[in-house]
């Protein structure tokens, strides 16, 4: 695709800019409309979509804000990594977008994956070096016995990924909530509605215990939430006592598959202890 000379890529410009961890009800974030290559403050064309070991990288599916170019920047600026990061946007087919049982401290309602054969959606898959998913990891609280995700690989055919150039991915990895997923009233997973006031309204409403907690806006919601471990535990607690949660249909793959693509390899210096969602 030909782009004009000069073109402002920054992520202002390209209408990316926002950062969910700083302003909670722009979750998940401007994704971007097709592939590129997260540069510092920039997007740019990406020359190729598929990457392999050879190259240090592994092939992570952003279900939620990991596909907003400003929140991943936002999470390796924490840790002085600045390295470019491919962002592949992808046909998948076996995952739907669910939500996070669970109250995340960033003041928002986030996305899990959830098992759903057949369905089809257009995905990012993020090609990461050791540090950068050393950063996610952290950040999804892999590494913390108190962390709300796992990454999991999703093997093919279970989660079939095609990244646009003709090829299936053998897999891909995955956070998986530990804490389950809501559903929808019937006991199949809800999907994430990606935008976070209706979503944070709609639960509100329907809980009298939630509204005591967090308040009756998703204003309030957020403001309340924002670093309260505490409270965000009891809200998490409460979708169980409620009976909002089940689970996402994709447990079985914890545990299994390669759980250290980079075993042996360098981690941030800083030692990756970002705040969880």
């Amino acid at each position: 695709m030909s782009r004009p000379p000069g073109e402002d890529r920054t992520l202002r410009a390209l209408g990316l800019a926002g950062v969910p961890r700083e302003e909670p009800l722009l979750y998940p974030g401007a994704w971007p409309r097709e592939s590129g290559l997260l540069d510092g403050d920039r997007l740019l064309p990406l020359d190729r979509p598929v990457y392999d070991e050879e190259d240090g990288r592994v092939p992570v599916l952003a279900i939620g804000s990991n596909a907003s170019p400003a929140q991943l920047r936002h999470k390796m600026a924490e840790f002085g990594i600045d390295s470019p990061i491919p962002m592949v946007r992808s046909r998948v087919t076996g995952l739907d977008i669910g939500v996070s049982a669970h109250v995340s401290r960033m003041g928002y309602v986030s996305a899990s994956p959830v098992g759903a054969p057949g369905t089809v959606r257009e995905l990012f898959v993020l090609w990461l070096d050791a540090e950068q998913l050393a950063v996610i990891d952290a950040s999804e609280g892999v590494p913390m016995a108190g962390g709300n995700f796992d990454r999991v690989w999703l093997p093919a055919p279970d989660v079939r990924v095609e990244p646009g150039d003709g090829s299936v991915l053998g897999g891909a990895y995955a956070y998986v909530n530990r804490h389950g997923v809501l559903h929808d009233g019937t006991g199949a997973p809800r999907r994430h509605p990606g935008a976070q006031r209706p979503l944070i309204t709609e639960l509100l409403h329907g809980s009298a215990r939630l509204r005591e907690l967090f308040g009756a806006t998703p204003e309030e919601f957020s403001a309340r939430a924002r670093a309260d471990r505490r409270l965000c535990d009891r809200g998490t607690r409460l979708f169980a006592e409620e009976g909002r949660v089940t689970a996402s249909g994709l447990e079985r793959y914890v545990g299994s598959g390669p759980q250290g693509p980079f075993a042996g390899s360098r981690t941030p210096s800083a030692g990756p202890t970002a705040p969880t969602p």
